[in-house]
C-alpha cells in the first residue's frame, strides 16, 4: 500500500476532524480483507477507485465513497482492485456539526455520501480525483468541510460535550453517575440527549474506548502479556477482556493481533480455534 504520511487538519476543524491518511493500493485478483474494529469516532471515506465492500452490524453495502457512524461492532472490508482516496477520522460531535442532524441517525449504519444530503461532500471525492498533488487535496477536503461548518447551525450541548471529554480523557472508564452528577443532569436525560449527538449510549462508548486502548496496547511492540493488558485498562481479568473483544471485535485478542500482522485470515484459517 502506497500512502503519503498521515495528515492533521486546518485548525479551524480542531474538535471535528482528528487526521487524514491518504492511501493507495491495489489488489488485482484476491479480494484483500481487513476487519475494522469500533474504535470511538466516525471514518469518511472520498475515494475516487473502486467501491468497497463491507459487512457489518447495519447489514451489508458497497460504496466507494461514505459516511460510518459510530459503530459498537466491527466491519470486515473487502476489495479487489484499486483503491485510492483519503479517509478522513471524524469526531461524533464533528458529525453532529457538519451534517446538521444528530449523529445517532448514523450509528452501526454505512451511508453513501450522496444519502447525506450534503452536495459539498457528494461531489469531493470526484473533485478529489481530479486534483493532481495531494498536498492540494487536502487543502481541497479543509475547504470542504471548513465551509460545512460555517452554514452549520447546529451546536452540541456543552453537558454532552462535558461528558464525552471526560469518557474519552478517561479512556472509558468513568461512571454514568459521576458524569450525570458533573453535567447536573438526572442519568435518563444524560443518556438520552449523549446518544443522540454521540451515536451511542454513555456507558457503550465507554466499552468502546476502553477496547480501543486495550487493542492499541496489544499492538504495541512489547505489550506484556494479555492478562497484563486487562488490568492496564481497567478490564476485571483476562476473561472479561477476551469477552469485549468478542463483543466489539468479532474475535479473540489473538486473532485480531494474528489479523494487524499477517492480514486478515482465509477460510481455512478462520475455521481454526484460538484463544
Amino acid at each position: 500500500m502506497d500512502v503519503t504520511p498521515a495528515r492533521h487538519p486546518h485548525r479551524v476543524l480542531a474538535g471535528v476532524v482528528r487526521r487524514y491518511q491518504a492511501y493507495d493500493e491495489v489488489s488485482p485478483v484476491v479480494p484483500l480483507r481487513r476487519r475494522e474494529a469500533p474504535h470511538g469516532a466516525c471514518t469518511l471515506i472520498l475515494s475516487w477507485a473502486d467501491p468497497l465492500e463491507m459487512t457489518g452490524p447495519g447489514g451489508r453495502s458497497r460504496a466507494a465513497a461514505f459516511l460510518a457512524g459510530m459503530h459498537d461492532g466491527a466491519v470486515v472490508t473487502a476489495f479487489a482492485g484499486h483503491q485510492q482516496g483519503i479517509q478522513v477520522d471524524l469526531t461524533p460531535l464533528g458529525v453532529l456539526r457538519l451534517l446538521d442532524r444528530p449523529t445517532s441517525a448514523l450509528t452501526n449504519h454505512i451511508a453513501p455520501l450522496d444519502a447525506l444530503d450534503a452536495p459539498a461532500l457528494a461531489a469531493l471525492p470526484e473533485r478529489l480525483a481530479h486534483t493532481a498533488r495531494w498536498a492540494d487535496r487536502h487543502a481541497l477536503v479543509d475547504a470542504t468541510l471548513a465551509g460545512l461548518l460555517d452554514r452549520s447551525r447546529t451546536r452540541p450541548d456543552p453537558e454532552v460535550a462535558h461528558a464525552w471529554g471526560r469518557l474519552t480523557r478517561a479512556r472509558g472508564r468513568v461512571a454514568v453517575a459521576t458524569l450525570a452528577a458533573e453535567t447536573g443532569w438526572s442519568r435518563r436525560h444524560l443518556l438520552t440527549r449523549f446518544r443522540d449527538q454521540i451515536g451511542l449510549a454513555p456507558t457503550t462508548a465507554g466499552r468502546v474506548l476502553r477496547f480501543r486502548e486495550a487493542a492499541t496496547l496489544l499492538a504495541a511492540d512489547d505489550p506484556g502479556s494479555i492478562a497484563d493488558v486487562a488490568a492496564s485498562c481497567g478490564f476485571a481479568d483476562h476473561s472479561h477482556l477476551v469477552r469485549e473483544f468478542r463483543d466489539l471485535a468479532g474475535c479473540t485478542p489473538s486473532r485480531y493481533l494474528h489479523e494487524l500482522r499477517h492480514g486478515f485470515p482465509d477460510v481455512q484459517d478462520a475455521a481454526a480455534g484460538d484463544s
